[in-house]
């Protein structure tokens, strides 16, 4: 019988909802009612919590954890140890519920640096790269590249990748304009 997704032998996965050609590496768990698109790559050391959304082609690099209502939509990057949060305020105290932890999105085609950390209840936008160790704080735009602690733009990133001005052409040819404060790709 063909397997639809690899689990290393030192991994765990109890979710049923995993695409095809997906990777779970050693001592990666991800946990039942999670949902894991297809051709994801989840490192060494990675843990998804049920709730978690992971779109296609995504690749979560070592040491990450992935909670509840957190959702990466698809060709997300994040970086080994790059760090998600869902409670904004907790407590040891106080238990509770998942109803009561706040929603992070990150969009199609962003990136998220090595040690970057994501302060739950933000949006990184389309295509957003998010510098290594930076503190994400507010929600960041569509193509914004964001670096420090807090986390304040720097520049704009196009699709491929690479630091690009808007009205001029990137190296690999797309162009994007800069309409009410927000990227718009030319054309």
């Amino acid at each position: 019988m063909e397997e639809r997704f690899f689990v290393h032998e030192k991994g765990m996965c109890d979710a049923t909802e995993v695409g095809r050609g997906t990777r779970i590496w050693a001592f990666a768990h991800v946990m039942e009612g999670a949902t894991v698109g297809e051709d994801c790559n989840i490192g060494e050391g990675c843990f998804v919590e049920t709730g978690a959304i992971i779109g296609n082609h995504c690749t979560l690099k070592n040491g990450i954890s992935v909670w509840d209502k957190v959702v990466l939509e698809d060709y997300v990057f994040l970086g080994p140890n790059a760090v998600l949060t869902n409670d904004l305020l907790p407590r040891c105290r106080t238990k509770k519920t998942p109803d009561e932890f706040l929603p992070t999105l990150i969009r199609e085609g962003a990136s998220v640096g090595a040690n970057a950390t994501i302060i739950c209840g933000v949006k990184i936008g389309r295509n957003a790269m998010i510098g290594a160790g930076a503190v994400i704080t507010r929600d960041v735009p569509d193509h914004a590249i964001v670096i420090g602690n807090p986390a304040r733009q720097y520049g704009w990133s196009c699709e491929c990748g690479e630091k690009m001005e808007p009205s001029v052409p990137c190296k690999c040819g797309k162009e994007y304009r800069l309409r009410a404060g927000r990227i718009v790709e030319a054309g």
